[in-house]
Order: structure tokens, then sequence, then C-alpha cells
């Protein structure tokens, strides 16, 4: 129904940035809200950003100040712009889309495949 591709994860040295994309596509009526989570290895997800259809945004207490999040909505893009990076955001980033799927009209959450980000020190 939706298809998310991610892209833009690698490796970067502490102190440098990346950009991760999610891109959205298939079955959209109109794209809700993204977040980007993320999971490191013997950790839990946690949530990373968060931006609305109106914009708003907010983050996680350990990015806020060097992620930010923001969405291209005639691609169905949605980025990630990480810098200062630190050898603790190493994991896997993963982007969820909660969507309006045209043929049901159903608010519908996704995830994509996660990409890797290691940062080393």
């Amino acid at each position: 129904q939706v298809q998310l591709v991610e892209s833009g994860g690698g490796l970067a040295q502490a102190g440098g940035s990346l950009r991760l994309s999610c891109a959205a596509s298939g079955s959209i009526f109109s794209i809700n809200s993204v977040a980007w989570h993320r999971q490191a290895p013997g950790k839990q997800r946690e949530l990373v950003a968060h931006i609305t259809s109106g914009a708003t945004t907010n983050y996680g207490a350990s990015v806020k100040g060097r992620f930010t999040i923001s969405r291209d909505n005639a691609k169905n893009t949605t980025y990630l712009q990480m810098n200062s990076l630190k050898p603790e955001d190493t994991a896997i980033y993963y982007c969820k889309v909660v969507t309006v799927v045209s043929s049901t009209l159903r608010l519908s959450a996704f995830w994509g495949q996660g990409t890797q980000v290691t940062v080393s020190s």
C-alpha cells in the first residue's frame, strides 16, 4: 500500500554530520505525521524527532539542538539533518509515516526498513 525508502545512513566521525531521507510512495491520500526513531544494540527503540502535517516538530532530549527534522510535502519526503554527531548516536534509524491510505481512507502507520548510522570517536 505505502512504501518507504530510507537513505543517507553511513559512517561519520564524531562532530560530523549526516542527512537521512525517508521517501514515501504508493497509496497515499495525505500524510499526517512523520517520525524518526532509532534503536541501538541492546536498547529499546526511541523517538528521535517528529513532525506533523502543520510542521510542528518535537525532539528527543538527547538530540535536541543537534538534529533537525523537515519535510517536503510535494515529494512526500522527510529529512533528518544530524549535526554534531556523537558515538552514542550510533543506531539503526527508522522512519515512521502515519498517513491516510487512498484505497481505504483509513489512518495507518508504516515503518521503513531502517538505515544504519555509525559514529566513530
